[in-house]
């Protein structure tokens, strides 16, 4: 038995999501990468309270969708630990194909916000386009153990970087916590705040809308 593993490329099609309209008025744009098990249009959700004229949220779709039990909901998901680094080169890519036709205007802010398994989909992403961002937001996710603060330096020295988690986290252990305060530190020096919440593992609206 001769069995191999071999690797195509092919052109796929994806969904995204946005909420109000990117017009001359619009003063921040915002790319949300959601969580595991959610979809982009239901992420939008947490959004909705932000000021419709001022603000317009881009949310891309992760690729993988899958049934949750027991209610058979579908949920997504960007990437496992099996072949990380072709997965991340398809989100780059189509995450590229987003903006092209979104086409951000220069000299509004922008947000990079991860929530979750988004946190690691939005660093891989800035990191490999260095893509300048007025606010990066990393919540109540994991930073990917390959990335150094030299992937970072090329960032302008206003960026803001927000690391936002639940004390009572269920996913993120006092010790965890502790160590990715620590890596975000070390990535992002100065330039990185902490915004504890008394909360799990849940989308933090309020934090969310005092982020503008």
């Amino acid at each position: 038995m001769n069995s191999q593993e071999k690797e195509i490329s092919y052109t796929s099609t994806n969904s995204y999501s946005t909420l109000n309209t990117l017009t001359e008025r619009t003063k921040t744009v915002w790319l949300v990468c959601h969580g595991m098990g959610y979809m982009s249009r239901y992420f939008l959700k947490y959004f909705k309270g932000l000021n419709a004229e001022d603000n317009y949220i881009i949310a891309p779709q992760a690729p993988s969708k899958f049934y949750i039990q027991p209610k058979m909901h579908v949920g997504a998901n960007w990437l496992t630990r099996d072949n990380t680094e072709a997965g991340m080169e398809n989100i780059v890519n189509y995450i590229d194909a987003v903006l092209e036709v979104e086409k951000i205007p220069e000299g509004v802010h922008l947000i990079v916000f991860g929530y979750s398994q988004g946190v690691s989909v939005a660093m891989r992403y800035i990191a490999k386009r260095q893509l300048q961002c007025d606010q990066l937001v990393l919540h109540s996710g994991g930073i990917p153990k390959e990335l150094t603060a030299k992937d970072y330096k090329y960032l302008s020295k206003d960026t803001k970087v927000k690391l936002m988690y639940g004390t009572e986290d269920e996913y993120l252990d006092e010790q965890r916590i502790v160590l990715e305060s620590a890596r975000a530190t070390d990535l992002f020096g100065d330039k990185v705040s902490f915004m504890p919440f008394k909360g799990t593992h849940v989308v933090n609206v309020e934090f969310i809308e005092k982020l503008v």
